[in-house]
């Protein structure tokens, strides 16, 4: 992931208490949506052949529709040596565009490119929270959100061990994911990093970035039977818990790890790419945490394509 520049963000904030609207979930304990940002981006490849390029399969993550989410295509532009451009969901958490192109001469440039208009709505925590439950019956949908993924290891002691005694004696379920909030929070602190070291290690180090406080999150609430999962946007991820409402409707709840202090609310705008932490890519043989740009190709005679990924605002 690449980390987004600061006037960017400040551009995707919103405060939650401008523009408030109606609760858009009207079940029980439902998420609020208020406000929204409109933005345009573009995403895709560009492809600088040096020599003979054949049989070349570009795959790209881009964005879909989520409830705080629409996504609306404005624009494709596809150079003549793109022969096909299909779209498919890995994981019910990420939309893959795969651009195939037969053939690049030396010295030619193929791109394929798309422009969206993202409108990203904030979301507020639901005013009442007492009757939301951890799910007594796992939908077959959410099991894949209670065990392992990569750098969220679930079967490691130290984090066991914590899952088993913090929030014990909370009076809620909703309580009891705050206390597993507060606690990685107060454990664990920030440090940015280049290099990803996972869960385990942060609890060991005592320090991580976004993505390790997440997946300590995420790991301790799987540990307590709460449904979790990583939410990837451009340059940070944040990690959303999944509770039921008295009508047995589930909701994810979203919360800020790293940084401000956001429980069951979400002000940050920016477009959200993925859902997920745990994917099965075709092409690799181990699940993905995150579902990265990858090009292949059948042969490059005369050396390897220039490659440029592109995911900007515009």
């Amino acid at each position: 992931m690449t980390k987004l520049s600061l006037s960017i963000v400040t551009a995707l904030l919103v405060s939650l208490a401008a523009g408030d609207m109606a609760a858009q979930d009207s079940t029980p304990g439902g998420i609020r949506l208020v406000g929204e940002v409109t933005s345009q981006w573009q995403v895709g490849v560009t492809i600088s052949a040096v020599g003979n390029c054949r049989g070349l399969v570009a795959t790209i993550p881009v964005f879909t529709d989520w409830p705080e989410q629409q996504v609306r295509v404005i624009e494709e532009t596809f150079s003549g040596h793109v022969k096909a451009v299909q779209f498919r969901i890995l994981g019910n958490g990420v939309k893959q565009m795969v651009v195939s192109i037969p053939y690049i001469g030396p010295g030619e440039t193929a791109q394929a490119l798309v422009t969206y208009e993202v409108t990203r709505q904030a979301i507020k925590a639901p005013e009442k929270t007492d009757q939301l439950e951890t799910p007594k019956r796992i939908p077959r949908p959410l099991k894949r959100y209670l065990g392992k993924s990569p750098y969220i290891e679930t079967n490691n002691s130290r984090i066991r061990a914590a899952a088993r005694k913090v929030g014990q004696d909370a009076a809620t379920s909703w309580s009891k994911v705050e206390a597993i909030y507060d606690w990685v929070r107060d454990n664990v602190q920030y440090e940015f990093s280049t290099t990803l070291k996972g869960a385990a290690a942060a609890l060991k180090d005592g320090t991580g970035d976004c993505e390790e406080l997440t997946s300590l999150f995420v790991a301790m609430c799987r540990l307590n039977k709460v449904p979790a999962r990583c939410i990837w946007v451009p340059g940070h991820c944040y990690p959303e818990f999944y509770l039921e409402g008295s009508d047995g409707q589930g909701h994810w709840f979203p919360c800020q790890v790293a940084g401000q202090r956001d429980f069951g609310s979400m002000p940050d705008l920016r477009p959200i790419i993925q859902k997920g932490d745990s994917f099965k890519v075709p092409g690799k043989k181990k699940p993905q945490r995150y579902v990265s740009e990858l090009l292949k190709g059948q042969s490059f005679v005369g050396g390897k394509p220039k490659v440029r990924w592109v995911r900007k605002m515009l």
